[in-house]
């Protein structure tokens, strides 16, 4: 039975900077397509009267957005602004009164998790929450137990499936059609299993830093800020079996139990790296030891996966900026003794652009001894015309479509599988920008034959 959509969109943190870069930009979007009508409230503490809101959404869409002036015009007819402290019942009060006859209303938390649950009990003793769905963004915690504390919070006002917790990244375009490559592209069929697989590597490198955005990252480190949840997320994309149904339960158990058959890591599964530099970084902490940089392996031990090692690698102020997985085939038998056979390798590559590439083994020209692993690719750039990921899950998450949204179950299994590592993390070692992380560890940890260079590097 399809979801009922809700029919106003409440947005705590409406003053902030993911409202101004991503929130704004989105609505537009939305609106422009036909895919938003209802009211839509924004929530901060700022001093601020509606007017000033609607001069924030201008300024953003001015330089994140491309101001649509009929579409801005639209906009601003729905945006409403309720000024407050969220400890104060007086702020609910005005909100419930703004929501008016809305039944159905969505509130998306885009503040610190550390104040969802002042905001959600509020929420509750102002009767906004009848009939209501939570979106939550990211991080989900810091580790298990934090990530428990606070579906323990949600659930409390909450049922499973008004709650969803967006991570703009599942939102991404080519990542969200992953699922669609996997399954409908016969000719990976015979080769997507143990028997053929030798090994999967897994990249997302930035060959930028942080960006002035230090005392975040300081807290958060490469293991929570993109391992634990994009690559994770990726991983259980490509090593999922078919779901029965499309429907967002089906899809979503498919890839939890992508999670289940992880078993949890130890130091030795881990390098952790920090570049150069790092430490002259403003808001970093003197003597930090936080990895700006980690390499993990990890296990599937499904009927399909079980004895193929997963690579996974991220990390600032690496060579390129590229996300992509290369899966690498065992080697053939071979009628030429004489000449190196090479496994087969598959790429699909997710950012910047879109590409499928393969790598054949074909004699070197001018040479009857020697070999080479040629890569046929094929690639193409965004479109313009393709939704942005906050557009897509906005969207989804008021017609109530949680298949991109991470469930309670999977979350928790997502930070199982690193908690260990996260209480006692191998040492972190230097690493020169520029690099591919601390040069002596990786020479000891990699997928068989080593890491493949990313296409956008060997350009």
């Amino acid at each position: 039975m399809e979801a009922v959509r809700s029919d106003a969109l409440v947005f705590f943190g409406a003053t902030g900077d993911l409202a101004h870069k991503k929130i704004f930009p989105a609505l537009q979007a939305m609106l422009k397509r036909g895919n938003l009508n209802v009211p839509v409230i924004g929530v901060a503490k700022a001093g601020w009267k509606l007017d000033d809101l609607k001069n924030r959404a201008k300024d953003s869409l001015q330089q994140h957005g491309g101001l649509d002036p009929a579409a801005f015009d639209k906009l601003c007819g729905l945006l409403r602004y309720v000024d407050g402290d969220y400890n104060n019942p007086a702020t609910f009060a005005a909100l419930h009164k703004e929501l008016g006859g809305a039944q159905r209303p969505a509130h998306y938390l885009a503040i610190p998790p550390v104040l969802f649950g002042t905001v959600v009990q509020n929420l509750a003793k102002s009767g906004c929450t009848s009939g209501a769905r939570v979106i939550v963004e990211k991080p989900f915690g810091r580790d298990l137990k934090s990530a428990k504390e606070l579906n323990r919070i949600l659930h409390a006002t909450f049922p499973e499936e008004s709650i969803f917790r967006i991570d703009h990244y599942l939102g991404k375009t080519p990542v969200h059609n992953m699922m669609f490559f996997r399954f409908t592209n016969m000719y990976l069929q015979p080769f997507f299993d143990r028997e053929h697989v030798e090994s999967v590597q897994l990249t997302m490198a930035e060959n930028f830093g942080v960006q002035g955005r230090g005392g975040f990252y300081d807290a958060t480190g490469a293991v929570r800020d993109v391992m634990q949840n994009h690559l994770f997320q990726i991983i259980a994309n490509l090593a999922m079996e078919a779901p029965a149904r499309l429907d967002a339960e089906s899809v979503r158990d498919e890839k939890v139990k992508v999670l289940k058959a992880i078993p949890a890591i130890g130091p030795a599964d881990l390098v952790r790296g920090q570049f150069s530099g790092y430490l002259k970084e403003a808001g970093v902490a003197p003597g930090s030891t936080t990895e700006t940089f980690g390499a993990m392996r990890l296990r599937i031990d499904s009927w399909r996966w079980q004895g193929v090692p997963f690579y996974l690698r991220a990390g600032k102020n690496l060579p390129v900026t590229c996300t992509e997985f290369v899966i690498r085939l065992r080697k053939p038998p071979t009628i030429f003794p004489d000449i190196p056979i090479y496994g087969n390798t598959l790429r699909f590559r997710i950012s910047p652009d879109v590409g499928v590439g393969y790598g054949t083994n074909i004699l070197e020209p001018g040479s009857e001894k020697q070999s080479q692993l040629a890569e046929i690719m094929a690639s193409k750039h965004p479109d313009a015309k393709e939704m942005d990921a906050y557009e897509r899950l906005l969207g989804d998450a008021m017609r109530g479509d949680a298949t991109l949204f991470a469930r309670e179950d999977y979350v928790e299994e997502a930070w199982r599988i690193v908690d260990p590592v996260l209480a006692s993390p191998p040492t972190v070692q230097v690493y020169e920008p520029g690099t591919w992380g601390p040069a002596e560890a990786m020479k000891q940890f990699g997928p068989p034959g080593g890491w493949h260079a990313s296409v956008v590097e060997s350009k």
